[in-house]
């Protein structure tokens, strides 16, 4: 393991108490794989057992961390096993009590989110995977803080487009169920192309069945340190930006190994991966768009942000790749709408639109993220919006996701405020020109060139 020095813990400390910086979150990723039963009753007991006897003293610990390093740590969560792969062994069509089992287990353990109420459906689906789906909308509905997924295409298998017209029908649904709050449900649920088996970020965390039993991986922030160091560089070249950037993310990833190497020995939990996403929050001073901005565009979303974006997300992961000794994750700059305080500035001044943030998938960490739209969308136009995000990872062989509100009763200019750290997201247009038959031809969108790697 590495050492860490005098001058980096003061460069830290000033990190913490000048620029919004953070552990975002420690997260216990846990196999259910042996909690497998034909009863669904002794299975969800098996899932709950499991949960609170391997993730008991992670909030503890992480405490501990935090009073002892003065390094804030501003979540502690757990990422299961994709549950369609536990469920299906299970006699029932309705996994909504494996979410309710996912969530009392969270409430024991102190966690503030359980992640994986999810499914691998890129290249067909199985009857778990559709049994799991059909649930989605009470099961997310009916618990207060399980984070579900599902990965409906990837650069190997192409893009399952039954399951992307699946997944618009299962939002619209799942907004519904939670109208009176804003279609909440939909911000716990991500729709992936692409995703990884050790991504520490809810909504999309899951236990990938690579994993071993147990491990820890943490997830840092601070978009606020990069913001504050380029305004030392102000009108330098971009080389002088990119070096910049790189010795700021080498910097904020160190201090998430530290962490991580800690939590791992203190809970006899295998460490696994340092995700060093720059992940945004709705305080000021802690955004990825007004970094984007102070590489000199007046506005994120103007000509110019998906070079800013691309320069920004690069420099991130070659500076972080060199702090720690297993980088991984997603890796590189979140663009949530409601979790920037820049973006939903720009996304209500009108310069930063839904075609705009598509654009900016291409060369950013993940997707569409934390987006309200009209309630009264259609699911095609929201299956339509999916397949585009999924052919960008599919084609660019990276993870990408969508995670939409169709806000129920709202309208273009209302706001949706979800609170904390989801923030507020002003309602976006779409385009009004449908896409139902477009995505009613089914079938499967075959995977590109790049698969043939073998």
């Amino acid at each position: 393991m590495p050492k860490f020095n005098s001058n980096e813990i003061l460069d830290t400390i000033h990190m913490i108490d000048q620029q919004h910086l953070d552990v975002r979150t420690i997260t216990m990723g846990v196999s259910l794989l042996d909690c497998c039963d034909a009863d669904p009753k002794t299975a969800c007991e098996k899932i709950y057992d499991k949960i609170a006897r391997s993730a008991g003293e992670l909030v503890r610990t992480g405490e501990a961390i935090e009073r002892e390093f003065g390094i804030p740590i501003v979540n502690k969560r757990v990422s299961v096993t994709p549950i369609a792969l536990v469920a299906g062994a299970s006699r029932t069509d309705d996994y909504t009590p494996f979410a309710v089992a996912l969530d009392k287990a969270r409430a024991e353990v102190g966690v503030n989110f359980i992640g994986g109420f999810s499914a691998l459906v890129q290249k067909g689906m199985t009857p778990a995977d559709i049994n799991l789906i059909r649930s989605i909308p009470s099961a997310l509905s009916e618990t207060e803080l399980v984070c579900g997924s599902v990965n409906v295409g990837s650069t190997k298998a192409g893009i399952n487009m039954d399951a992307v017209a699946l997944m618009g029908r299962t939002i619209k649904e799942l907004a519904d169920k939670t109208a009176n709050a804003a279609g909440f449900g939909c911000a716990k649920l991500v729709v992936f192309c692409n995703a990884v088996e050790d991504n520490p970020f809810m909504a999309g965390a899951f236990h990938g069945v690579s994993e071993p039993d147990r491990v820890i991986n943490v997830g840092v922030s601070g978009p606020g340190v990069v913001y504050h160091a380029l305004q030392s560089v102000k009108g330098q070249s971009f080389d002088v930006v990119a070096e910049t950037v790189k010795k700021t993310a080498f910097r904020i990833t160190r201090m998430g190994q530290l962490v991580a190497q800690e939590a791992s020995a203190r809970l006899g939990v295998p460490f696994g991966i340092v995700d060093l996403s720059l992940a945004p929050t709705p305080a000021i001073g802690d955004s990825v768009a007004r970094i984007l901005e102070e590489m000199g565009l007046q506005t994120c979303g103007t000509h110019g942000t998906t070079a800013a974006l691309a320069l920004l997300n690069d420099a991130v992961k070659k500076g972080g790749v060199m702090a720690s000794s297993h980088v991984g994750g997603l890796s590189g700059a979140f663009i949530p709408v409601s979790e920037d305080e820049g973006m939903i500035a720009a996304a209500k001044a009108g310069t930063l639109c839904l075609d705009k943030l598509e654009a900016m998938t291409c060369v950013c960490s993940v997707g569409l993220d934390m987006i309200a739209v009209p309630g009264d969308t259609s699911a095609e136009t929201l299956s339509a919006i999916i397949a585009d995000e999924a052919a960008i990872g599919m084609v660019n062989s990276k993870t990408t996701a969508v995670r939409i509100i169709p806000a129920p009763g709202k309208k273009v200019g209302d706001m949706v405020e979800f609170g904390g750290l989801l923030g507020e997201a002003p309602v976006m247009p779409v385009h009004p020109e449908s896409s139902a038959a477009f995505i009613a031809r089914g079938g499967r969108i075959p995977a590109p060139m790049q698969s043939l790697k073998n």
